[in-house]
């Protein structure tokens, strides 16, 4: 039996940040994966999503200008093309973390891990191993969920990666879900000709920002022409051959050639003998942990298997305080801060820290100061007359910053970097913002007059 002073079982971003930091202070590691590297978020998520969207961005810009009557034509996309490129950069990105995990003496095990007590794991690949560890790190990762009546035939009924593979734009497709996942696919196939129907079960897309950023975002993607339905659970999907038919609660009909199943994540714990090192579960299957992310003394659990932010760079920065504990490090518990978020595409929504609604909830008096995105002139040059920036303050004091519009992403860390400093009005006027830039829809925001809530 092999023994090593760490083991990582998920090669995600969390699971291999974690590991190449343990390396780095000497420790003898194994990163077990069961899969590829990199996890969802290279595999099937942010990064090929992201390359869809990078690559169709010019026709969203011309037809933005052709909105003004600047231009006029047509640009053909080759889906083919395409997908060969984002299989090609998935595979070139697998062989650097490969390389890098050699160069740092990191064991990389192939298989199916289970754990068989609070030192030992089993792995089940080419050849079964047992491992022996002194702290073990869960970072495995969550996966698509979907409910009774809404399963994926991968077919016509799809979910998020069996959208990634098509090899021509559907005529019309039905997404379910209007989270993150839902809207930057809809944005996608959207640039590509395809009719958009989007269904939220909630009483808003994107329902876990602002709701007047919500409302907003909506406004704009009415515009271009998706047909949006909120407070609405879908009944039933069902494979009619030809195409899908989409059955709402209230018997509403919706028919479309393809449709996105994009309700949701759950853990990937079943298979674990998470219960074998006296590990708890909640909820779906949610490893629970303390304020250290400790799972079990010597167990730590991070990402989304602890349910705690399904984001690939919350997952990374958990890695990093599990291993610095573990090692002693430090003693303090995990206090992440203002954890930024993004929704991507040709309208995006970026947030950092509470919204004002949350802070009222909290009991707390919010006041509110906001700027037009649409009317800076970055937004402006790249046709977008539309957009948010909405701060809410508690004494004074920054407390969260959101905003929709274009290139609303570009604006997240200068948002994180405001709420984790607390910054006030006057901070504004201690920096110079350059112009012309998006950043300044921020500071004009910040300096605007108060509101109440």
């Amino acid at each position: 039996m092999s023994h090593f002073d760490i083991i990582v079982i998920g090669a995600g971003p969390g699971g291999y940040a974690a590991a190449l930091l343990a390396s780095q202070r000497g420790k003898t590691v194994a990163l077990i994966e069961k899969q590829n590297l990199g996890g969802t978020c290279l595999n099937w998520g942010c990064i090929p999503t992201k390359l869809y969207l990078g690559a169709t961005a010019h026709l969203e810009g011309l037809h933005a200008q052709s909105r003004l009557r600047l231009c006029s034509g047509s640009v053909q996309m080759d889906m083919s093309a395409l997908k060969k490129r984002k299989n090609a950069f998935v595979a070139a990105t697998h062989k650097a973390m490969s390389c890098c995990l050699d160069k740092h003496g990191i064991v990389l095990v192939q298989g199916q891990a289970a754990i068989l007590d609070k030192n030992t794991v089993r792995i089940d690949g080419e050849t079964e191993q047992t491992l022996n560890f002194k702290t073990l790190v869960i970072a495995t990762g969550s996966s698509t969920n979907w409910f009774a009546g809404l399963e994926p035939d991968h077919k016509r009924i799809l979910d998020s990666t069996d959208l990634l593979d098509l090899d021509a734009a559907p005529a019309s497709l039905a997404v379910i879900g209007a989270g993150a996942i839902g809207l930057e696919m809809a944005d996608f196939w959207h640039r590509l000709g395809t009719t958009i129907h989007v269904i939220e079960a909630a009483p808003r897309i994107a329902p876990a920002e602002d709701e007047e950023i919500a409302q907003t975002l909506h406004g704009m993607l009415k515009r271009k022409k998706w047909n949006i339905v909120t407070g609405k659970r879908v009944a039933e999907l069902v494979n009619e051959d030809e195409s899908v038919l989409v059955r709402l609660e209230d018997g509403a009909e919706i028919r479309v050639e393809k449709a996105l199943v994009a309700v949701g994540r759950k853990p990937n714990t079943p298979g674990l003998g998470l219960e074998n090192a006296g590990v708890a579960l909640t909820g779906a299957g949610w490893v629970t942990t303390d304020e250290f992310l400790r799972a079990a003394p010597n167990i730590y659990a991070i990402g989304d298997v602890n349910g705690r932010t399904l984001l690939a760079h919350a997952a990374e920065h958990q890695g990093r305080h599990a291993i610095l504990h573990a090692l002693g490090e430090t003693a303090a518990p995990y206090a992440p801060g203002p954890i930024p978020g993004c929704i991507y595409g040709s309208i995006e929504v970026m947030r950092a820290g509470h919204t004002a609604a949350e802070l009222t909830a909290q009991g707390k008096t919010v006041t509110v100061t906001r700027a037009n995105l649409g009317a800076n002139p970055i937004s402006q040059a790249h046709g977008q007359a539309l957009g948010l920036v909405k701060v809410a303050w508690v004494d004074g004091v920054v407390r969260g910053v959101t905003a929709v519009g274009h290139g609303a992403s570009h604006l997240v860390t200068l948002a994180e970097i405001m709420v984790r400093d607390r910054w006030t009005a006057h901070t504004a006027h201690e920096h110079i913002f350059a112009h012309p830039t998006l950043d300044e829809a921020l500071r004009d925001a910040l300096i605007a007059p108060l509101e109440d809530k």
